[in-house]
C-alpha cells in the first residue's frame, strides 16, 4: 500500500495529559495507518492508551510530538477556526460503544442521522430528511425507521443509527469504539458484518478498538497491538493472531479461547513468574519488561519496531528467541511450567 493510499497516518506520535509535574505520557512514538477499504483492529488491555489515540486522531487531543493525517490534512497542525471546518467537514467520524446512550432520546431517528449535517447550515430540511433516509438504508435499515425515537428500537437497531449518522456526513475514515460489546451475539454478528459491507461498499477506512480479538478475527484486515501507550505489534490478522511475534500478543490470544491456537502455549508460560528477578524498569525500558518472561538486560532500552514479515512489525528484543526459549523450558518445566494440584486435592 502506498501512502497515497493511506486516509490516517499516525507517525511517532505521543500525547502527555496534564500539566507541569502532574503531566503524564499516555502515548509515545505511536504509528499507525489505515488504507482506503482496510479495517485496522487496535487491542490493548484497560489503560493502554487506545482512547487517547482515537481522540487524537479525532484532533480532541493535541499531540506533544509527531503527526496525524486524515484523508491527507494533517489534522494534528490545526487550531481554532481550521480544527472546527475539519471537524465539520465530516472526513472522519466516531461511532460510540454504546448506541442507546450516544443517541438523544427525546430526538427521532431521522433528526439525530441529520444532526451532523444539520450544523454545517447549507442543507434545507427536506434535504436533511433525505440524507438521513438514505443513511438508514445504506445501514440496512427502512427509511420509515426515521420517525421513531430510540428507545423504539432493538439494541442492533440503535447501533445501525449510530453508524448511519456517521455515515449521514461522508466520512473517508470511521474510528468505531467497542462497536458491537454492548450487543447480545446475534447483532454483534450483523453489525460485524455490516462494517465489512460498508468498507468494500464505500471504500471508507476503519479503525476498529476492541477487547474482543474474536471479533477482530472476523474483519480485520490488520491488527495493532497496544500496551501502556506503546504499540507493540502491528501485522496482518492471521499473523499476529496466528503466530504472534511478541510474548505480550501471544498472552493475549492464548488468554482468549475463541482465536487462540491450542496448540501454542499456555497463558501461564508467558506470565512471568513472581520469583524471577527485578526485570529491567525505568523511563527508558522496554514497557513490557516488569511483565515479560523473557526479559533479559537488554529490554533496559524499549526497542524500535522492526520488520518480521510483509506488513508485519514487532518491537521486541527477543522477537525472534523468546519461542525457542519456551520450548526448552517445555523440554525441562521449571516450577511455574509444572501443572498444579487442584485445591483440596489429597497426596
Amino acid at each position: 500500500m502506498t501512502d497515497g493510499e493511506r486516509l490516517l497516518e499516525v507517525r511517532d506520535v505521543a500525547v502527555s495529559l496534564g500539566r507541569g509535574r502532574a503531566a503524564a505520557e499516555i502515548l509515545r512514538d505511536v504509528s499507525l495507518h489505515v488504507g482506503a477499504g482496510e479495517i485496522v483492529g487496535l487491542i490493548g488491555e484497560t489503560g493502554s492508551g487506545k482512547t487517547t489515540l482515537a481522540r487524537t486522531i479525532l484532533g480532541i487531543n493535541a499531540p506533544t510530538a509527531g503527526t496525524v493525517r486524515v484523508a491527507g490534512t494533517t489534522v494534528s497542525a490545526l487550531r481554532g477556526s481550521e480544527l472546527r471546518a475539519f471537524r465539520r467537514s465530516g472526513a472522519v467520524q466516531f461511532v460510540f460503544q454504546d448506541p442507546l446512550r450516544s443517541l438523544d432520546p427525546d430526538l427521532r431517528v431521522g433528526a439525530i442521522v441529520a444532526e451532523g449535517l444539520a450544523i454545517r447550515g447549507d442543507l434545507g430540511v427536506a434535504e436533511l430528511d433525505a440524507r438521513a433516509r438514505e443513511a438508514l438504508e445504506q445501514v440496512g435499515l427502512e427509511a420509515g425507521m426515521a420517525d421513531r425515537h430510540p428507545a423504539q428500537l432493538s439494541g442492533g437497531q440503535r447501533q445501525r443509527v449510530a453508524i448511519a449518522r456517521a455515515l449521514a456526513g461522508g466520512p473517508r475514515l470511521l474510528v468505531c469504539d467497542e462497536p458491537v460489546s454492548a450487543l447480545d451475539a446475534s447483532s454483534r454478528n450483523q453489525i460485524l458484518r455490516l462494517l465489512d459491507d460498508l468498507r468494500g461498499r464505500l471504500g471508507i477506512g476503519i479503525l476498529v478498538i476492541s477487547h474482543d480479538l474474536s471479533s477482530l478475527a472476523a474483519i480485520a484486515d490488520r491488527i495493532a497491538v497496544l500496551y501502556r501507550g506503546r504499540v507493540l505489534e502491528d501485522g496482518p490478522t492471521g499473523s499476529v493472531l496466528g503466530v504472534p511475534s511478541h510474548p505480550y500478543s501471544a498472552l493475549l490470544v492464548a488468554s482468549a479461547p475463541s482465536v487462540a491456537d491450542h496448540a501454542g502455549p499456555a497463558p501461564q508460560t508467558l506470565r512471568r513468574p513472581a520469583s524471577d528477578p527485578p526485570a529491567p524498569a525505568g523511563a527508558g525500558a522496554c514497557v513490557y519488561a516488569a511483565r515479560c518472561p523473557f526479559a533479559t538486560s537488554a529490554c533496559a532500552t524499549a526497542p524500535q519496531p522492526a520488520p518480521v514479515g510483509r506488513s508485519w512489525e514487532v518491537a521486541c528484543h527477543h522477537a525472534g528467541s523468546w519461542r525457542r526459549e519456551l520450548a526448552e523450558r517445555r523440554k525441562y518445566p521449571t516450577p511455574v511450567d509444572l501443572p498444579r494440584p487442584l485445591a483440596g486435592a489429597t497426596r
